[in-house]
């Protein structure tokens, strides 16, 4: 029998997304159908919908989302059905070039079908009334009452975890926290400057007080957001309309800069300010994200004595092991999820959300199905 249901499709960039009946693939051997409890609304999306971030059109947008399996294909054995997942967007084949060097988010296949907007196989799980196959996000396509994904896809997590909680893990808050974690060289005691509270940023902060920083400095142009950014464990704050993040980061310090940095703004100005922010030998992650045919600019010297950058996607994330960790900490207070949820919408709702990530006035408003 044929799955129907409803998805946020995006036909052209610009446009709002249109709420359609589509029609999923059969069920393949070694995938799963989950129906979507929630999914959280990310800047990744966004920039498909301005048109900064190029995939085939149309697609099924969304890629941090959390629900319950309901089928699992033939030869699935590790999953069952109604199972609580939190769904991972990395999908690796394990054997190539890059995952034989603990590189999953570099898998040959993984970078080579995620920009044809299909999923692992190389095939389209979804379909419009019309036959025409819709492209998927990130592997996923889960602005959808529905997702088909590869069972490796799907991490099972603590059944206590409320849904809406559970999304924000599959990605911004993996990316954040694990970039704190499994990224960045975190030393007991280190002074670490995060730039950009948003849903990263935030997490980014926590991920700081996980791995034992002494002085946690975060810098935002929102007073609200550098307020919530001290409730999470940020040391000091900075509003850099006001004030330089350099300079308050090099008072903290005796001169010297931040052990750490952690970008997460994604503007020209906060990555040259990550160059400048770092002490000699120390290191800066890269989160945030512009246009990739976009240009940004550096002091030359501010790039010299030793100091280390470093791009990462998705927080050196090992989903398996890294989403029930997650799940488990905010189970036990140790990770702070409830404060980044900014609004909880239907799905029908899903561009008046988009207009508020876009103004800025959101973290994470999640879809609840």
């Amino acid at each position: 029998m044929s799955l129907n249901y409803r998805a946020a499709v995006l036909h052209q960039s610009g446009m709002p997304l249109a709420i359609e009946r589509v029609s999923a693939a059969p069920l393949g051997p070694t995938d799963v159908i989950v129906k979507i409890r929630a999914a959280g609304l990310c800047h990744t999306d966004l920039e498909v919908m301005s048109g900064s971030l190029r995939y085939p059109l149309p697609m099924i947008l969304g890629h941090e989302a959390a629900g319950i399996v309901e089928e699992v294909g033939s030869a699935v054995g590790d999953i069952r059905t109604g199972d609580h997942v939190i769904l991972s967007w990395n999908p690796h084949c394990g054997h190539c070039f890059y995952c034989d060097r603990d590189l999953p988010i570099l898998c040959e296949t993984y970078l080579g079908e995620g920009p044809k907007g299909v999923h692992f196989d190389g095939q389209s799980k979804a379909s419009l009334s019309s036959g025409e196959h819709l492209a998927h996000l990130m592997f996923l396509g889960a602005f959808a009452e529905y997702c088909v994904v590869p069972a490796q896809q799907a991490i099972v997590v603590p059944r206590d975890i409320p849904f809406d909680r559970a999304c924000l893990i599959g990605c911004g808050v993996m990316t954040g926290v694990g970039a704190a974690l499994n990224v960045a060289d975190i030393g007991y005691g280190d002074t670490v400057l995060v730039i950009g509270c948003g849903a990263v940023g935030l997490a980014a902060v926590q991920g700081a007080v996980m791995a034992g920083a002494g002085a946690i400095i975060a810098a935002d142009l929102d007073d609200a957001k550098l307020a919530l950014a001290a409730r999470l464990g940020a040391t000091a704050t900075v509003n850099a309309t006001r004030d330089d993040p350099v300079e308050a980061v090099r008072a903290a310090t005796k001169g010297r800069g931040a052990d750490i940095v952690l970008e997460a703004a994604g503007q020209p100005a906060a990555f040259r300010c990550t160059a400048e922010a770092v002490r000699p030998g120390g290191q800066i992650i890269w989160l945030g994200k512009i246009d990739v045919a976009n240009d940004v600019s550096f002091r030359w010297g501010s790039l010299m004595s030793e100091k280390r950058i470093r791009r990462s996607s998705y927080g050196g994330a090992r989903p398996a092991r890294d989403f029930p960790l997650l799940a488990q900490a905010y189970l036990d207070g140790r990770l702070k999820l409830d404060e980044l949820i900014s609004g909880r919408i239907a799905l029908d709702d899903i561009n008046r959300g988009f207009d508020d990530l876009r103004a800025g006035k959101a973290i994470r408003t999640v879809i609840q199905f």
